[in-house]
């Protein structure tokens, strides 16, 4: 493999090598399997549904149900249309969904299908509903898709009756069902009434109960999200995946939001526990305040295995921007940062934290994990931190990996336990901290063996 300074591998623009990132239909399908009672419908060719599942079937260890327009060569060439009307027709009569979300491929965006003029077009079942939004893969990634599947969301369900719910809306960006159930617990800590869509959670978490249940029982209701047009503030969390959601039903639905960071580390939560103060008025409870000095006492107890150790993160914006943030306030150094999903926005956020506390780091965006090894060959780093794919690179250099964000394929049980909030952080500690001790212990073994040859 060949060398190359940080400066070099960013002028490669031809071609991405191993990107960090995975295409928008991805997100949109997750998001949307967020809505209770809702099939989400690729758009396009059978291959790129069976991927898109396979994918976040990979993660979740849990099935990702959604169905096709499975597109021949016939609908390549002359449109989707019919093929769309026909496949609303067939699911609410046989699979019988609440709600159908269409997301589109690359090759129904490349031959230009109308969907809003094709979907008012089909017949939908009376109390039934389709969303859609436009996902083409050649663009963004698949936070991309989740975000733009959150506006389907609003502007197809959400509405004002003019009259306040006294609830929050949340929108918790691309996170793990177990960090949506954290982030759940908290609020209702706080005694706040909220609505948060999408949910994953107790969908692709479900419990086995010995029967297939295509529609688990979680997940926003379609009710909950029409009247997420009423509630007094959205909370979008994740400026990447959330924010243009909240943009979207401020500007239907005249409901104010405030963009907040992905909760992860004890700076980030507790942000977001005082913006939840200020708008609802509520006190915090002395289960948080316990919680929070655990993690104290915690990254206190831990803090000589990890300070001053240099890591490399990448993997989406939001998390990446939160873990960033986390391990600075642990003493470690991020010294290369980067995400697959394209923005100068990312660069901008994470050079803002690295320049606020001191440190210098290698920050980009639309970044691959072929660059990002060239950087570790040249100036290695004690830690790895992102999704199942650096394994390659934690191996070749021989570097102490921590797996976190998406996607994980090659373990089990992470999708259930969070990292946000401060329960979440406390495990990140635990997993950063047992990972250097463990490359810490092997160092000594082989030291102590080398003596006694």
């Amino acid at each position: 493999m060949l060398n190359y300074t940080p400066k070099e591998i960013s002028e490669r623009k031809a071609l991405k090598i191993n990107p960090a990132k995975t295409c928008q239909p991805v997100g949109a399908m997750y998001a949307a399997l967020g809505i209770h009672g809702c099939l989400p419908h690729s758009h396009g060719s059978q291959g790129c549904c069976s991927f898109h599942r396979m994918f976040l079937t990979r993660h979740f260890k849990d099935p990702a149900m959604a169905s096709t327009s499975s597109f021949t060569e016939g609908a390549s060439v002359f449109g989707g249309g019919a093929n769309l009307k026909t496949a609303i027709k067939n699911i609410f009569e046989i699979y019988d969904p609440d709600i159908i979300a269409v997301h589109t491929t690359c090759l129904t965006e490349t031959i230009g299908d109308d969907l809003p003029s094709i979907v008012s077009q089909s017949k939908v079942p009376e109390g039934k509903y389709v969303i859609y939004t436009n996902t083409p893969s050649y663009v963004g990634s698949h936070i991309t898709g989740f975000s733009n599947m959150v506006k389907g969301m609003i502007s197809g369900l959400s509405q004002s009756s003019g009259f306040m719910n006294d609830k929050i809306n949340v929108i918790p960006g691309f996170v793990n069902p177990g960090d949506m159930r954290e982030i759940k617990r908290i609020l209702k800590a706080m005694g706040i009434e909220f609505i948060m869509f999408p949910d994953t959670s107790g969908v692709l978490d479900a419990p086995m109960t010995g029967k297939f249940e295509m529609y688990p029982k979680g997940g926003t209701k379609i009710e909950e999200l029409v009247d997420a047009g009423n509630s007094i503030l959205t909370m979008a969390l994740g400026e990447f995946a959330s924010e243009a959601g909240a943009i979207e039903l401020e500007k239907k639905c005249g409901v104010s939001f405030k963009v907040l960071s992905t909760p992860i580390g004890i700076e980030a939560t507790d942000r977001l526990i005082m913006s939840l103060i200020k708008a609802t008025n509520t006190q915090v409870p002395y289960e948080l305040e316990e919680e929070r000095g655990q993690l104290v006492d915690i990254m206190i107890d831990a803090h000589p295995y990890y300070h001053g150790k240099k890591v490399a993160i990448y993997g989406d914006p939001d998390v990446v921007i939160g873990l960033t943030e986390f391990v600075l306030s642990l003493g470690m150094i991020p010294k290369y940062v980067v995400t697959g999903t394209p923005g100068s926005k990312f660069e901008k956020t994470v050079n803002g934290i690295l320049e606020a506390a001191g440190v210098e780091g290698t920050v980009k965006a639309a970044g691959d994990l072929f660059e990002l090894h060239q950087w570790i060959k040249n100036d290695p780093v004690d830690l790895l931190m992102g999704g199942t794919h650096g394994k390659h690179i934690a191996r070749a250099e021989d570097i102490p990996f921590v797996r976190v964000g998406f996607p994980i394929i090659d373990r089990y049980v992470h999708s259930y336990m969070p990292i946000v909030g401060y329960k979440g952080a406390m495990r990140l500690v635990e997993l950063i901290a047992n990972a250097l001790m463990d490359r810490q212990d092997r160092d000594c073994a082989d030291e102590d063996f080398e003596m006694v040859m």
